[in-house]
C-alpha cells in the first residue's frame, strides 16, 4: 500500500514549491504559537524543580564552585551527567537558576512536540504529523512533568528527534548517534538504542567509520562510569545505589507485575482511547506504509523491551521510565485518526473515517468524565508554594537567626532537603537532615543523628491542606516525625509551614 500515499513534492519541482512553502509557513506559525504559549504558561504558573532536578542543580552548583558533589545523600536520586552539566549552567544565574531549570524542561517539551510533528510528517504526511503533535500537547501528565522540571522530558525530546532524523535519511549515522548519546547521559535506556542503531548502520560502512561511530555509542556509559568513579570511587555506583534505593522504597516488582505495569503506566500517560487507537494505528501503518513505519515501530518496541528488562533485573518500576515508548506510541494513534487521508476515495476510506470519529468521541467522553483542569491548576500552585513557602520560612529573620545559632535544620523526610539546601546555599547535607533518617538510625541502634537534633536544631513542619502535606509526607513515614519535639518552641507560622527551635 505504499503507493497509496500521495507523492511528496520533489525538491526541484517549481509547480509545487508554493504549496510546500505554504505548508512550511503554517508549521512555523504553529511552532511560534506553541513557543509563546509555553512562555506564557511558564510565567502564569511559576513552579520549581522536582526532587531529582533540584539535586542535579545542587550538584552542578557544587562543581561550578569547585566542590566535589556528594552522591551519598539520604535517599538521593541517581545522578545524570547531562542534567548535572545543565545544573551547573543554571547555577550561574544565582537564585534564578531553579526557575531556569524548569524552563529547560518546558523548552524540551516544546522540542518534543515539534519533533513528533516532524516524525509524523516524514512518515505519514502533514495531517498525521499535526495530529501526533496535538496528542502530545493534550497529555497533561507529560505537561505536568515539564512544569516541574523533570529530566525525563529532555530525554524524550532527544529520542523523538533521533528517530525523526533517521527517518529523514536512513542510516544517517553521526547525528542520530550524537542525540542518542546525549539521551544516554539522562537515561541508560538510550544505551540500548545506541547499540542497536550502531548495528543497524553497519552494512556498507568502512571499519574506520564503524570505529568512530562506536566511540559515540560508548561515550555516554563511559562518561557516567567516570563520573561515578571520580566522585564515589565506585565506577558502578549509579547501578548499585539505584538498585538498593529501589528495594528500600519498594519500587521493584515481580515479572508479572512488571508486564502489567507496562499497560497501567501507558494508560496513565496516554489514556485508554489513545492506547486503543495506537494499537489499531500500528496495524494500519504496517499495512499501508510498512517501510515508513519500520523505524518508529522498532524504536517503540525496543523502548518497551528495555523497560521490561530493567524491571525484571530489579530496577525501579516507575511510570516516568516508560515516557519514551509512550510518547512514540502517540504517532500510531495519529495514524489511526488521520491516516485515512493517504487513501483514495472509496468505501475503505469512509469506514476508516468513521472509526476515527468514533475514537475521537470516545476520547472526548473519557476526558469529560476524568479531566479536572482545576485540580491540575491547584497541583501546580502547590508545587510553587511548596518551595516559596519554605523559602519564606527559612529566610524569616527570627528563623534565620536561630539557624545561624543552631547550625542544624531538620525536615520531615528527604523531600524538602534539596529545596532547603538551595535556599540556604549549603554545599553539603550534614547541616540539613531528615527526621525520618534519624528514626531509621534509632531502629538500627544508632542515636547519633537523633542526639544532634535534640541537642539544638531548627525543625520545619508542613501545614495547610491535605493535598499539600501529602506531597511532602510519605505514606510510610512515622507520624511522630510530624509532631513537634518536646522542648522545641514555635518561632514561625505560615499557611504552609511551622518552624520550631530549641537552640
Amino acid at each position: 500500500m505504499e503507493s497509496a500515499i500521495p507523492t511528496r513534492p520533489r525538491p526541484g519541482s517549481t509547480l509545487l514549491a508554493p504549496l510546500r512553502d505554504r505548508r512550511l509557513s503554517w508549521a512555523a506559525a504553529g511552532f511560534a504559537a506553541l513557543c509563546i504559549a509555553a512562555v506564557v504558561g511558564y510565567f502564569a504558573f511559576p513552579t520549581y524543580p522536582t526532587y531529582d532536578s533540584f539535586y542535579a542543580l545542587l550538584w552542578g552548583r557544587d562543581l561550578l564552585h569547585l566542590h566535589l558533589p556528594d552522591f551519598h545523600v539520604y535517599r538521593g536520586p541517581t545522578e545524570h551527567p547531562l542534567a548535572i552539566a545543565f545544573g551547573a549552567f543554571c547555577s550561574l544565574f544565582g537564585e534564578g537558576g531553579a526557575r531556569l531549570m524548569v524552563l529547560g524542561a518546558i523548552a524540551s517539551f516544546v522540542a518534543a512536540v515539534a519533533g513528533l510533528y516532524r516524525l509524523g510528517r516524514l512518515c505519514f504526511g502533514p495531517v498525521v504529523g499535526v495530529i501526533a503533535a496535538l496528542l502530545l500537547l493534550s497529555r497533561f501528565f507529560v505537561e505536568n512533568l515539564a512544569a516541574q522540571g523533570y529530566l525525563d522530558i529532555s530525554y524524550i525530546a532527544l529520542i523523538v528527534w533521533a528517530i525523526a532524523l533517521e527517518v529523514q535519511r536512513p542510516r544517517r549515522g553521526g547525528a542520530v548517534l550524537a542525540l542518542l548519546a546525549l539521551a544516554g547521559l539522562l537515561r541508560p535506556d538510550a544505551w540500548v538504542l545506541s547499540g542497536a542503531y550502531w548495528l543497524w548502520c553497519l552494512p556498507g560502512t568502512s571499519n574506520a567509520l564503524r570505529a568512530r561511530r562506536l566511540a559515540i555509542v560508548v561515550s555516554a556509559p563511559l562518561i557516567w562510569i567516570c563520573l561515578d568513579a571520580i566522585v564515589t570511587g565506585n565506577p558502578l555506583y549509579s547501578l548499585t545505589a539505584t538498585a538498593g534505593l529501589a528495594q528500600e522504597l519498594e519500587r521493584t516488582q515481580g515479572a508479572s507485575s512488571v508486564v502489567s505495569s507496562m499497560w497501567t503506566f501507558t494508560e496513565r500517560i496516554d489514556k485508554l482511547p489513545v492506547m486503543l487507537g495506537a494499537l489499531a494505528g500500528i496495524l494500519a501503518a504496517v499495512w499501508i506504509a510498512p517501510r515508513r513505519a519500520l523505524v518508529p515501530l522498532a524504536a517503540t518496541v525496543l523502548l518497551y523491551l528495555v523497560f521490561l528488562a530493567e524491571g525484571l533485573v530489579g530496577a525501579s518500576v516507575i511510570d516516568r521510565y516508560l515516557l519514551g515508548g509512550a510518547t512514540v506510541l502517540l504517532l500510531f494513534c495519529a495514524v489511526f485518526l488521520g491516516g485515512w487521508w493517504m487513501l483514495e476515495s472509496g468505501w475503505l476510506r469512509r469506514v476508516w473515517i468513521t472509526g476515527a470519529v468514533a475514537l475521537l468521541a470516545f476520547g472526548a467522553a473519557s476526558a469529560a468524565t476524568t479531566l479536572n483542569l482545576q485540580t491540575l491548576s491547584n497541583t501546580l500552585a502547590y508545587k510553587n508554594e511548596f518551595h516559596t513557602g519554605l523559602a519564606s520560612a527559612l529566610r524569616d529573620p527570627k528563623v534565620a537567626a536561630q539557624i545561624k545559632r543552631c547550625g542544624l535544620v531538620s525536615l520531615p523526610n528527604n523531600k524538602l532537603i534539596p529545596d532547603a539546601r538551595w535556599i540556604l546555599g549549603t554545599y553539603g547535607q550534614h547541616d540539613i537532615v531528615a527526621r525520618s533518617e534519624a528514626r531509621a538510625d534509632v531502629a538500627k541502634r544508632s542515636h547519633t543523628l537523633e542526639r544532634r537534633i535534640d541537642a539544638g536544631s531548627v525543625a520545619v513542619y508542613p501545614l495547610g491542606p491535605a493535598v499539600f502535606v501529602n506531597a511532602i509526607v510519605d505514606v510510610g513515614d512515622d507520624p511522630r516525625d510530624e509532631v513537634p519535639l518536646a522542648g522545641f518552641e514555635r518561632i514561625y507560622t505560615s499557611r504552609y509551614y511551622a518552624v520550631y527551635a530549641n537552640c
